[in-house]
């Protein structure tokens, strides 16, 4: 940990760099598989679990009073994202294979992040209330948008089926719910152990994270996605991110949002819940397939993650560099106010005294 903190380097990024490679060389086969599904369900249902008892009800129901603001963030995740999933599914396949094509198009169908888009908001002094809520409703509606996207979007290539859909329901809305429901008992008990927390939230996502890669592999997964391949995601994913982040910073300031708001409307409009995909992904994808689907997700999410760091930074200092011209101007003024005051308590003093 020390080393990763003198060269700034985070430790869970670094670890998501590492875990294809790992995956690759100690891909799990045979009975390990099917050991290592059974305890990513276990992990997927007990990080929606701690979602769940860690967002107080209240908060959640609180997202939906403002719900012009809520409503421009889902038109965002589940109408213009998709739309640009589209765009590129159109693009010739010199450019990029059809697979990977599908790839971005579901990583578009994605609801938005929870926790890393409330970590940035407070990093970048934004509407934290708002970020908990915005970010909460994306992902309970995303449970139901995101299949139902699917299956009108990508159709045989997915396995939308009902049983499909209730597993989806199994592994993350119950959860979620049987946490919302004693977030009164453990709620307060989970916000003193974070660490615990986030080692959980963390590890449950590199298990899925390799189970994906793990698999992938087993198939033949970089046999299909050359390198060149590869390098076509990693720039592609780029493009995606700068496009949205500029459409996101530029709807808020056409609505006129205030900046805490603006900052709340960049990080949950523009990033996509690996968290969500990759369970999703597992249900959704033919088993052999699932890891080329979910490249553009694992690329997309870190290439996200290292650019909104760096943004949520740049707005924590400029908010810093307000605060400062504010009291540096604030001394001013009580600067240029005292010797007024001064001169009147003298003028005062003058005459009280030529009256007795």
């Amino acid at each position: 940990m020390s080393i990763f903190r003198r060269l700034r380097i985070d430790p869970f990024l670094a670890a998501l760099v590492l875990i294809p490679v790992v995956a690759t060389l100690f891909p799990v086969r045979d009975g390990a598989a099917e050991a290592l599904d059974t305890l990513t369900i276990a992990a997927i249902c007990l990080l929606f679990f701690l979602h769940g008892a860690k967002l107080a009800p209240a908060q959640t129901l609180a997202g939906f009073r403002r719900w012009p603001f809520q409503l421009l963030v889902l038109i965002g995740t589940f109408v213009l994202f998709p739309a640009i999933g589209l765009l590129i599914t159109l693009l010739p396949t010199a450019i990029i294979s059809p697979v990977i094509a599908t790839g971005f198009l579901f990583l578009c169908l994605l609801p938005s992040t929870v926790q890393s888009s409330i970590a940035f908001t407070s990093v970048a002094r934004g509407n934290v209330a708002l970020a908990v809520s915005s970010a909460s409703v994306s992902n309970v509606l995303g449970v139901i948008v995101t299949p139902l996207l699917a299956a009108a979007l990508l159709g045989s290539r997915v396995e939308v089926t009902p049983q499909s859909f209730l597993e989806i329901i199994g592994e993350l809305v119950i959860p979620f719910i049987a946490g919302q429901l004693l977030h009164r008992h453990i709620g307060s008990w989970l916000a003193k152990h974070r660490i615990l927390v986030s080692i959980v939230d963390q590890g449950s996502v590199l298990l899925v994270v390799y189970a994906a890669f793990s698999t992938g592999v087993t198939q033949g997964l970089w046999t299909i996605v050359p390198p060149v391949d590869l390098l076509k995601v990693i720039a592609l994913s780029s493009v995606l991110l700068a496009l949205v982040l500029g459409i996101f910073i530029g709807l808020g300031r056409v609505f006129r949002f205030d900046r805490a708001d603006r900052i709340v409307l960049l990080f949950c409009g523009s990033k996509k819940s690996q968290v969500s995909g990759l369970p999703m992904a597992f249900l959704l994808f033919p088993a052999e397939d699932v890891g080329v689907y979910v490249l553009p997700l694992m690329i997309f999410h870190i290439i996200q993650l290292l650019v909104c760091a760096v943004i949520a930074k740049h707005y924590a200092r400029l908010a810093v560099e307000e605060e400062e011209q504010s009291a540096a101007s604030t001394t001013e003024d009580e600067n240029r106010a005292a010797p007024d005051a001064g001169g009147n308590s003298a003028v005062d003093s003058a005459e009280s005294a030529h009256r007795r």
